[in-house]
């Protein structure tokens, strides 16, 4: 498994939790409109189909389940979002299989053609993963490379 795979499922979902929670009550257009620029009508149905293979697992563990129901009540908590993520990496780390499968949904989920921009004395643009890399950005820096 990715280790930065419940990182990033935890990033996408969170701003989706508080509907995907309620049954999606609220219609897939005016949740789009109240999560703004974030999100778009197909991001939201690619947040459900993440959910919907995820679900079963969460609810099965009460742990993982109260942390999800934190974040959907507090999305922007770096405490909720980091225990959602550590309950993610164990059930994960159980199931290779749901791990490869919500790696795929979640690829399908990221825009085309997305674009970084770093702006910026030494700032640094990720469009991808750079896990096992060094970056380095100032002044006079040395590299030593054995």
């Amino acid at each position: 498994m990715d280790p930065q795979l419940p990182a990033q499922i935890v990033q996408f979902l969170a701003p989706y939790l508080p509907y995907l929670l309620k049954g999606l009550k609220l219609a897939g257009q005016e949740a789009a409109r109240k999560l703004g620029e974030k999100a778009g009508e197909q991001s939201l149905d690619r947040a459900k189909a993440l959910w919907e293979k995820l679900r079963p697992k969460v609810e099965a563990k009460p742990a993982a389940l109260e942390a999800v129901q934190d974040v959907a009540t507090r999305p922007d908590d770096e405490d909720a979002l980091a225990a959602l993520r550590l309950q993610l990496k164990k059930l994960l780390a159980e199931d290779e299989a749901l791990a490869q499968e919500l790696a795929h949904l979640l690829a399908q989920a990221r825009p085309a053609g997305q674009t970084v921009t770093a702006s910026g004395n030494r700032s640094v643009a990720i469009g991808g993963s750079v896990s096992g890399s060094v970056i380095v950005t100032g002044d006079r820096n040395k590299i030593n490379q054995r």
